[in-house]
């Protein structure tokens, strides 16, 4: 069984940074996708990055496009998401992924229980 544990969400002001991290256990596939998702209140989840299988090619959301990074440290089969320049809008439950690899959220079989990003203006 595929177990996603996410950590690093938080409060920080408008113009600040947190790093979300992502740590996977148990039988996962080699070929997976890992990514990110977010959703905010009244809104539907939405996809933030992603490290698409098996080029490692990054893949971001229009919205966070040169603000967040997403990177992964394979050995420990866990990965990042370094977001800068926070805005309010970017306030939501972050979520990490792995699966197939599409921009929606059914592409992905496994997902971790979300963590908590506050941007205060």
């Amino acid at each position: 069984q595929v177990r996603l544990v996410e950590s690093g969400g938080g409060l920080v002001q408008a113009g600040g940074s947190l790093r979300l991290s992502c740590t996977s256990s148990g039988r996962a596939s080699s070929t997976d996708t890992k990514g990110w998702f977010r959703q905010a209140p009244g809104k539907e989840r939405e996809f933030v990055a992603a490290i698409r299988w098996p080029d490692g090619r990054l893949e971001y959301a229009d919205s966070v496009k040169g603000r967040f990074t997403v990177s992964e440290n394979n050995a420990k089969d866990t990965w990042y998401l370094q977001m800068n320049s926070l805005k309010s809008e970017d306030t939501a439950v972050y979520y990490c992924v792995r699966g197939v690899g599409l921009r929606i959220p059914q592409a992905y079989e496994h997902w971790g229980q979300g963590t908590q990003v506050t941007v205060s203006s």
